[in-house]
Parts: structure tokens; C-alpha cells; sequence
């Protein structure tokens, strides 16, 4: 009969308990450090005294806790060298069971992969704090659009081929990075193995804070990375950025959908610094997107919001600026069904390189631009469309549009300094 409880209060203890099939529950009484890796036997604990967090720190550059199946860490600490995993899972079982991950704060990766073996399982995390981390040594990376994804610092993956593996997962108040101080990678990856194969159904994607810098050198037309990115294979009910997802390298998206999203809503403010760093870019399926605040994009090319490929049913946002050449405010190539923007779009830079589907192109920063093959039933702009780039228009219509209202000002800024705008 396996031992309900066992308290730790050394290395020795964890790594002997952590072995030990009798135990069930593994409660930590205090910090640890020069831990060496560890692995969770199926149906393990790992948790710290009610209300008194605990700190696991491995030894250098090795990773952290190994999980198998039916895995919990409640209320623990665990730090390993930032391109470590701090928490992984063991690739030989036949399923995750169900893996819980609850109120954990982490230096290091966390990565949880159904390969090999794994055909199915359930993931659950409720509070995870991922402080540093580096995700891009992972040579795994899927690849669609003309480019590939770097996996996240948090990355739950179904890399499956068989479409009859299906993983499910609810992830809640997931944060990465802090102000100045970005993870390296993407920020949270969610996706399945493509358009056919093993999918991930989640029900609930809730981040706080992130912030992203795939260290990805300017120019590169083949590698991208997220804030939050939910890849091909992904179906999720309901994605929640709770706070502000910031990325400050080339070729990061703040927000990026390839895969099928019920619906999208954004409640802070999304920001990207760097070269082609978009503030939000769909190629999947989102039936209902708000995003509550403004989008703000720095760097050359880094429009504010794309539909290069699939389609958005309903779209709707606060306000969207980009300050640098070739910096569209809104590109739209797909059909659509409607968009509103309450508070404007506004651009301030004039013709720039910019990554369009793994291809560097020279794009003019037009406040909105609807491409051959795009289109929409509804368009709504309130707050109206500016541009500051000498010749720039605000407005470029080569697909159709059933209904368009643009109020609140229209024109570039020879038109406005001219008093020519629309009042």
C-alpha cells in the first residue's frame, strides 16, 4: 500500500522519495539547493507546506522535474539554469493522465511534449510564473507560411501524426518575463501536429504579463516567435490576455493564430518593438476577436493587425499606431466578416521592408489596406484613418467591402496640415 505522505527536508530525502513507489505525496519543508534531476513517478506529488512556498534549485545546467503521468507541483519554486527545462514529462508513458501544475513559479522551460509513446492526457495549470527562460536551442519547431515557430518557454505540444491522439488542456493565469527583462523564445506555445494530425483542445488560455525577445537577428525571413501563440492543431475555446503582452525582437508576434480559436480577448495593451514584430497576425480560424486597448507597434514593417490567411469572423478593437516605415495599421487579404476599431488607426512611417509570409517585401504604411483577395462585410473605423509618412495614403481598397464607415477623420498629413481632413 503506497504511503500517503512524505516530508523532505533534504536532498537525499527528495531524491530517495522521489524514487520510492510507496510515496504518493511528496511535501517539501524546506529550500533545497545543488539538486540533482529529478523524476515524478506516476501519481506523485510535489508540493510545499500549506501556505509556505518552497525552493527547489537545481545545479547547473541540468533540468529540473521530470514528470510522468497523473502528476501534481503545488506551491513549489523551481529554478535551473534559464535554457533548462525546469519542468518536462517522460516520454516512454502510455499518457499524461492528468498533469497539474498549481501556483509554481519557475526559472527554466517549461516544456510538456506528447511524443514516442504518449497518445493521450490532460493538462491543467492554474498560476505559473515562468521568471527567465531561453527556449531557442529547441530544434524542434513547426514550420507553416514560410516559417518556422520557436517552441515557448511554456510549450505544451501534441507532435503526434495520428489524428486520433487528442491531449485537452485548461491553462490559467500563465505570466512570462518582466519589464526589461523579456524570456528568450517564444513566450506561451500551444499547438497540435498540423491541420491533420494529434490535436489540443483547450478550453481556457489565460495569461497576465508577457514579455517575449526571440533574439532572432534582423533580416531573417524564415524564423518567428509569440507572446502568445497558438499553432496549427490547436483548437481553444477561449484565449484571455489578462495583461500586457509586450516583444521587443525581430520577427516577433505579440499575438499570432494559426490554429481554430472560438474566441480571442485582449484586456491590456500589446506592444512590439522590433523589425516585423506584429501586433496581432491570424492564418487559422478566430470566430470572435477583441482586443479592449490599443496596439502599438515601434519597428520597421511592424503592422498592427494582418488576416494573411483563414479568416476572422468578428473583429473589433480599441486603437492601433505604428511609428516606423512600411508599417501597415491593418492588412487584410483574407475574406472577413466584420471589423471595428473604436478609437482610430493611425501610422507615422513611410515605405519599409517588412516579413510578409517568410518573404521580405517593401510595404508603404498605409492606415488600412485590404488586398486582392481580401474582403469584408462590414467595416467600421471610428476615430478615423491618419498617416504622417510624406505620400502615404490612409486608405488602399483592391478587395470588396459590402459596407464601409470610416468617421472621427480621413486623410495623410499634408491633407490635415492643409485643413483638409475630415473634421
Amino acid at each position: 500500500m503506497r504511503t500517503k505522505t512524505r516530508r523532505v527536508n533534504s536532498v537525499e530525502d527528495l531524491v530517495g522519495t522521489a524514487g520510492d513507489n510507496q510515496a504518493l505525496e511528496i511535501v517539501l519543508t524546506t529550500d533545497l539547493s545543488e539538486v540533482p534531476p529529478i523524476g515524478l513517478l506516476p501519481g506523485q506529488t510535489l508540493r510545499s507546506n500549506s501556505g509556505e512556498p518552497r525552493t527547489l534549485m537545481f545545479r547547473e545546467h541540468v533540468d529540473g522535474v521530470r514528470l510522468s503521468s497523473d502528476n501534481r507541483i503545488e506551491g513549489v519554486e523551481i529554478v535551473t539554469s534559464p535554457d533548462n527545462r525546469a519542468i518536462w514529462n517522460n516520454y516512454s508513458v502510455g499518457s499524461l493522465g492528468e498533469i497539474s501544475l498549481r501556483s509554481v513559479r519557475a526559472t527554466g522551460r517549461v516544456q510538456i511534449l506528447a511524443k514516442e509513446n504518449i497518445r493521450s492526457g490532460r493538462v491543467e495549470v492554474d498560476g505559473l510564473e515562468i521568471r527567465s527562460a531561453d527556449a531557442r536551442s529547441e530544434e524542434e519547431r513547426p514550420q507553416a507560411y514560410g516559417v518556422r515557430v520557436l517552441q515557448g518557454v511554456f510549450t505544451l505540444w501534441n507532435m503526434q501524426s495520428d489524428e486520433d491522439v487528442v491531449l485537452s488542456a485548461s491553462l490559467a493565469n500563465i505570466s512570462v518575463g518582466r519589464f526589461g527583462a523579456p524570456v528568450l523564445g517564444t513566450g506561451v506555445f500551444v499547438g497540435g501536429a498540423g491541420d491533420k494530425g494529434g490535436r489540443l483542445n483547450v478550453e481556457l488560455l489565460e495569461t497576465g504579463a508577457e514579455y517575449v525577445d526571440g533574439k532572432i537577428p534582423p533580416g531573417t525571413p524564415d524564423e518567428i516567435t509569440g507572446g502568445v501563440f497558438a499553432v496549427y492543431g490547436a483548437h481553444v475555446d477561449t484565449v484571455r490576455n489578462n495583461g500586457p503582452v509586450v516583444t521587443y525582437g525581430a520577427n516577433d508576434m505579440a499575438l499570432d493564430n494559426w490554429g481554430v480559436v472560438d474566441r480571442w480577448i485582449a484586456r491590456s495593451k500589446v506592444s512590439t518593438f522590433g523589425a516585423s514584430g506584429i501586433g496581432f497576425v491570424n492564418f487559422g480560424s478566430i470566430r470572435d476577436l477583441r482586443v479592449e486597448a490599443p496596439i502599438e507597434t515601434f519597428g520597421k514593417g511592424a503592422r498592427g493587425f494582418n488576416v494573411y490567411s483563414g479568416t476572422v469572423e468578428r473583429a473589433e478593437f480599441d486603437r492601433i499606431v505604428t511609428h516606423a516605415d512600411g508599417a501597415v495599421g491593418v492588412q487584410i487579404s483574407q475574406p472577413i466578416g466584420s471589423l471595428i476599431v473604436r478609437r482610430g488607426i493611425e501610422t507615422f512611417g513611410s515605405e519599409g521592408p517588412s516579413l510578409v509570409k517568410g518573404v521580405v517585401q517593401t510595404l508603404s504604411a498605409i492606415a488600412f489596406s485590404i488586398k486582392h483577395g481580401g474582403s469584408a462585410r462590414t467595416v467600421r473605423i471610428e476615430g478615423g484613418l491618419m498617416t504622417h509618412g510624406k505620400g502615404i495614403p490612409p486608405l488602399e481598397q483592391q478587395g470588396a467591402v459590402d459596407e464601409l464607415v470610416i468617421c472621427g477623420g480621413f486623410g495623410d498629413r499634408e491633407d490635415a496640415d492643409a485643413g483638409l481632413a475630415e473634421p
